[in-house]
């Protein structure tokens, strides 16, 4: 990789401040791919002050015209793809064929909404005898994870600068090289300088000034929970806008009537993809207890189908974990699955066969897990799914909403209405029913330690607007 040794800031590559870098290791063979510079407070202040500068043309932009350039960054995307694929790849691990329909094929699909959405919004409406304006809520800092790198990037710049915000964007330190090359395209889109800024970083550094800087009016996080509190307090104290996208644990629930194999397979795949690391993954999945050991055979069963392997293998279903540190966070978990009551089913804590190398972990199923027990209770972030028996459906709702997060969840029924009765009762952003496709043009966040705000579609757009109205 031939990556930047400067910041993207007003419109140009700028040297940084200082010399400190960032070393991007590959989390399949452990070696350094590539470096990036380390932004300082000063750096941060030089791409807050260029977003600032350029603010009010941006807002005063003709919405078709913002829409032009938002089409070339998604043909840019477009365009792309197998660079920025095999970036993730590198960058993070995540597997080859994964990497190119969700890692960059669900960011194309997302810029291509907002070109299509922006088209047709309406910035202004007459209610009774007022006229309500939808404005630009001002300068954005968008500050994105590591597990979908690129995905979280255009989920938040793209309808920001839609809604006619200028963006500073700090990328996840693991993950900075995916964040340059989406610079070069927006540079090739030929945006006005300051519009777009980058600057890469560690996230006590550079993502602490960033939420933090008085030139920012809203803050766009996506990452953990204690990290969104910390920004929200930060915010707070200057009472800017924040949207948080923050931490899951959510529950595949499995309704008596429901179509066990399918539904296990489905949730196997939920719980797995990316390794795990996906927030909304449904890391728990309920059944009645009468079936619950069925429901394990199944479940182990479909986990043969994701070995650890070569990320670069287009066949890999399963690929490493970002970091060693992550590798060893989730070992954690695993060791302590059995000490609070759980059956191991399948994997374990010991290191895969084959893979000395990289930071692999087995893909592990828990049975008969206790609800209230740290791997039903906590973000893992890695392939683990705990099996919970339920004796009936209010106790499946309770054991369904009984985690500090809510950001996303799964039923599974023969009946759609019986389904959706109980997907009404759950205290979460999204609810997949009997395996329904994600919607890029549908709002995603949670409810309570899951965040605020919402992205994508016309609630992600909205997410950058702020109102006034005239009366007459």
């Amino acid at each position: 990789m031939a990556p930047h040794d400067g910041f993207y800031i007003d419109g140009d590559w700028r040297p940084p401040s200082r010399g400190d870098v960032l070393e991007v290791v590959n989390p399949a063979t452990e070696q350094v791919v590539g470096t990036a510079p380390a932004g300082s407070a000063q750096d941060v202040d030089r791409a807050v002050r260029a977003a600032s500068a350029s603010a009010a043309a941006w807002a005063n932009t003709e919405p078709t015209r913002r829409a032009e350039h938002l089409a070339r960054i998604r043909d840019g995307l477009a365009a792309r793809q197998e660079d920025l694929a095999h970036c993730v790849v590198a960058e993070m691990g995540s597997p080859l064929t994964f990497s190119r329909k969700v890692q960059v094929g669900l960011p194309v699909t997302v810029a291509a909404s907002c070109v299509e959405l922006l088209t047709g919004f309406e910035f202004e409406e007459k209610i009774g005898n007022s006229r309500v304006l939808h404005e630009p809520a001002g300068v954005v800092a968008a500050i994105t994870p590591w597990n979908y790198p690129l995905h979280q990037i255009v989920a938040k710049v793209v309808p920001a600068l839609a809604a006619g915000c200028p963006v500073v964007l700090k990328p996840a330190e693991n993950t900075p090289l995916v964040a340059q090359l989406f610079a070069e395209i927006v540079h090739e889109a030929g945006l006005p300088p300051g519009v777009f800024n980058l600057v890469t970083g560690v996230g006590s550094v550079a993502g602490a000034a960033l939420a933090a800087h008085p030139g920012v009016d809203l803050v766009s996080f996506t990452g953990s929970t204690a990290v969104g509190r910390a920004i929200g307090r930060v915010a707070g104290e200057r009472l800017k806008r924040v949207a948080l996208e923050l931490g899951g644990k959510s529950a595949t629930v499995v309704l008596s009537d429901a179509d066990l194999e399918r539904a296990v397979r489905a949730g196997v795949g939920s719980a797995f993809a990316n390794a795990g690391q996906t927030c909304s993954a449904c890391t728990r999945m309920l059944v009645p207890a009468d079936v619950h050991d069925e429901a394990v055979e199944l479940a182990v069963l479909a986990s043969a189908r994701y070995r650890p392997g070569d990320p670069t293998d287009p066949a890999t279903r399963l690929g490493p974990l970002v970091s060693a540190r992550q590798r060893e966070r989730v070992r954690g978990y695993l060791a302590e699955g059995p000490r609070c009551g759980a059956r191991l089913a399948v994997g374990g804590a010991e290191p895969p066969d084959g893979h000395d190398l990289g930071y692999y972990v087995r893909p592990t199923i828990f049975a008969d897990v206790p609800p209230d027990s740290p791997i039903a209770q906590e973000e893992i972030f890695g392939p683990v799914l705990s099996v919970i028996p339920y004796r009936d459906e209010d106790e499946a709702l309770a054991i369904a909403n009984g985690t500090p997060y809510g950001l996303s969840g799964a039923v599974w029924s023969a009946d759609e209405d019986r389904a959706v009765a109980f997907a009404r009762r759950m205290q979460t952003g999204q609810v997949d029913i009997n395996g329904g496709a994600f919607n890029p043009l549908a709002p995603f966040g949670g409810y309570k330690d899951s965040g605020v705000g919402r992205e994508l579609g016309r609630h992600g757009l909205v997410e950058f607007l702020q109102t006034k109205s005239l009366q007459f």
